[in-house]
């Protein structure tokens, strides 16, 4: 072959790999796989419109003597008249006592630690260097975990961590419990003008701080809550435990009638900072900040006007049915006698199984049917004729217009919006929230919420779905969908900086 015919056929490959995709075709499909989804979703309306053209085209045809004939027909059969009547109502009576009373997100508020409890990148790497307890294989770890943990130069460490050497004590931590569940409660009831004594549910979630007197007995003596009032604790739940108390908090709401429930969602570093030197139990270190958040919950009808959200669906799996996943994120102590809390190799692969069990619950309640048939057929295809086709992902985008995802980590929020086919905006919130408070545990899934209202994208309508991952090992998740356009409330953690976000993280 020539020269010539040889850079002739190098240059037609060239051209062939510089050869941009079909972008006629895909968005062919994006628009075929949109009319199937909405010929499928209004599938019952599309054949209701012509039964009822033909009914209203039938009466239009009916005379004066057609009526007295029909009114005369229904006088002979007044016994069956009267018996249908009765069912009727009879029905509509048990429906209205026996439906779950709807429960009411009347606001939220979260806590927005001082200034001088932030910590940056250079203090965190040289206090951890001068406390004189971590060898140079750990503190080069900690700063490597720290670049790529997604956490910005704001995030806050709790007061007693700022001290050299640190001073962790159980009066430090009861301090720092106070500081952020007060914070948070102070600005909620300030937001809402309810009432303490109005509160007849409390429940305070909080994994690894478990005093006494309970966070709960806390919270009553500070605000003087009615002495009848129902209080829980939960603890030992991880950073999943927040659905899990809203959970409690709407069961509670089912049985007693026009009541107002605060959920109490926290964790607390001041006596859970590790300093050994085994990697597992470092990981939390770099990650874990100050935080918390305060929920407002109503059954009464009259506060649907004034509540943001309705709570539409709770979920709750556990996926602690052997010793790997129950030992997946636990507390230890290392061969020094030191305690921590240790995150095993095998979280990504336990929190994958336990979303898994998780959407497999909530799939055919949320998902439209249009999804729920591809799913379907997909199953029966791949199980009966065994064909090879990989399992179809259902497009939760259909279902939910927000994503509130745990910000337990980086990976954890690269793998979510992998595995559920999201776009980088589904996400957007979640990494902000890692990036400007780092995993506040629990109450992550409030300041992704308090981003999204920030950012003024909630509408009226809008679904929002709330991901949580916790020690045990569990996935819980919590649907609520928008009364009206939501905006943000005074004192939202993000008003200071909203116009700051979204900022580009390194890779």
């Amino acid at each position: 072959m020539s020269s010539e015919e040889n850079s002739s056929s190098n240059g037609v490959q060239i051209r062939q790999s510089r050869r941009l995709p079909d972008f006629l075709q895909s968005v062919n499909l994006k628009y075929v796989k949109l009319g199937y989804h909405y010929l499928i979703s209004h599938l019952l309306t599309l054949c209701l419109v012509p039964l009822m053209a033909v009914i209203i085209v039938e009466a239009s045809r009916l005379n004066l003597d057609d009526i007295h004939h029909l009114w005369l027909q229904l006088q002979y059969n007044l016994v069956s008249v009267i018996v249908f009547s009765a069912f009727l109502v009879c029905g509509s009576t048990v429906y209205v006592v026996t439906r779950p009373r709807s429960v009411y997100l009347v606001d939220y508020s979260c806590y927005l630690p001082p200034s001088h409890l932030k910590v940056t990148y250079q203090q965190f790497v040289e206090h951890t260097r001068l406390m004189g307890d971590f060898d140079e294989s750990s503190l080069e770890f900690q700063r490597k975990i720290l670049e790529r943990s997604g956490l910005g130069e704001e995030t806050c460490a709790p007061e007693a961590m700022h001290y050299l050497p640190p001073r962790p004590s159980m009066a430090a931590a009861r301090q720092e419990a106070e500081q952020v569940m007060f914070g948070a409660l102070d600005t909620l009831f300030a937001n809402t003008n309810v009432k303490p004594r109005d509160i007849g549910i409390l429940v305070v979630n909080c994994s690894l701080f478990n005093p006494t007197p309970s966070l709960s007995a806390m919270i009553i003596n500070k605000y003087k809550l009615r002495g009848n009032i129902r209080s829980f604790n939960l603890g030992g739940m991880g950073c999943s435990a927040g659905v899990i108390a809203v959970d409690l908090a709407k069961d509670m709401l089912q049985v007693h009638r026009d009541s107002y429930a605060i959920v109490v969602s926290t964790e607390n570093i001041t006596q859970n900072w590790y300093f050994g030197n085994k990697k597992s139990m470092l990981i939390p270190n770099c990650l874990f900040r100050v935080g918390g958040a305060a929920v407002l919950l109503s059954n009464k009808s009259a506060d649907r006007r004034r509540s943001k959200y309705r709570l539409v669906h709770v979920v709750r799996t556990h996926c602690g049915a052997n010793d790997k996943a129950f030992k997946c994120v636990y507390q230890e102590q290392d061969d020094a006698g030191k305690t921590g809390v240790s995150l095993s190799k095998d979280l990504m692969a336990i929190a994958g199984d336990a979303l898994k069990t998780n959407i497999t619950t909530l799939g055919p309640v949320v998902l439209p049917i249009s999804e729920q048939i591809l799913f379907f057929v997909t199953l029966v295809a791949k199980k009966l004729f065994n064909a090879k086709i990989k399992p179809y992902i259902p497009d939760f985008k259909l279902a939910f217009d927000h994503f509130c995802i745990h910000a337990g980590g980086r990976a954890v929020i690269d793998e979510l919006e992998k595995n559920l086919q999201l776009l980088p905006v589904h996400a957007e919130a979640s990494r902000m929230t890692l990036h400007r408070f780092g995993n506040t545990s629990s109450s992550s899934i409030w300041y992704e919420l308090a981003y999204t209202e920030a950012k003024g994208r909630m509408r009226k309508g809008n679904r929002v779905w709330q991901i949580a991952f916790g020690s045990g090992f569990k996935c819980n998740s919590a649907v609520w969908v928008a009364l009206h356009n939501v905006k943000p409330s005074p004192n939202n953690p993000w008003e200071d900086c909203i116009h700051r976000y979204p900022v580009q993280l390194s890779l």
